[in-house]
């Protein structure tokens, strides 16, 4: 099954733990399913992008916020589409980019940004959630909490039905961006 972006596990990682093969559609299906919501919920791409090109909003002060991280390079900044120079901003891998002389101006997308940002290697604790989410999506029947088979019942956790994990969401607040927008 081709994906647009990178897994951020280990489809080798997954079989080990489900014991089966790494190239199986379903346990590819589930990753990518698991890896897409994690993006979704931390509001950026995670692994790298390179040349991104953000046109941001002007906010009248002196620093504005890129909308992924790590920012890992600063290709162009441009101001009403003048290039400035590097004399004229610097920017940080949290994702600030900071005007050197004055402000920016308080205008909607007068701010176009090329840069390049993301984690190389998926750090380890977002590739355990997303093993951890992949393993349930793969083994949890939706909308069944317990299934008895034969002389066997076999009870489903708190993951199956609130759909993520305390760790999950630990993670998840750790990695993402611009939550100040959220209600």
């Amino acid at each position: 099954m081709p994906t647009t972006s990178p897994l951020l596990a280990s489809p080798d990682d997954l079989a080990a733990w489900l014991g089966v093969p790494a190239d199986d559609p379903k346990l590819m299906q589930a990753l990518n399913a698991a890896s897409s919501r994690f993006r979704g919920a931390v509001r950026h791409h995670v692994t790298p992008v390179v040349d991104d090109i953000a046109v941001l909003d002007g906010n009248g002060r002196r620093a504005v916020l890129l909308r992924a991280a790590p920012v890992t390079a600063v290709a162009s900044v441009a101001l009403d589409g003048e290039p400035l120079t590097e004399d004229d901003y610097e920017w940080s891998a949290d994702g600030f980019l900071r005007r050197m002389c004055g402000c920016w101006p308080d205008r909607l997308r007068c701010i176009r940004v090329v840069y390049t940002h993301g984690y190389e290697p998926v750090p380890e604790d977002i590739a355990e959630v997303v093993l951890d989410q992949a393993r349930a999506q793969f083994t949890v029947v939706p909308g069944l909490t317990s299934m008895t088979v034969g002389g066997q019942t076999l009870a489903f956790g708190a993951q199956a039905s609130i759909g993520v994990t305390a760790q999950w969401t630990s993670v998840v607040e750790r990695y993402r961006l611009n939550a100040g927008d959220q209600p």
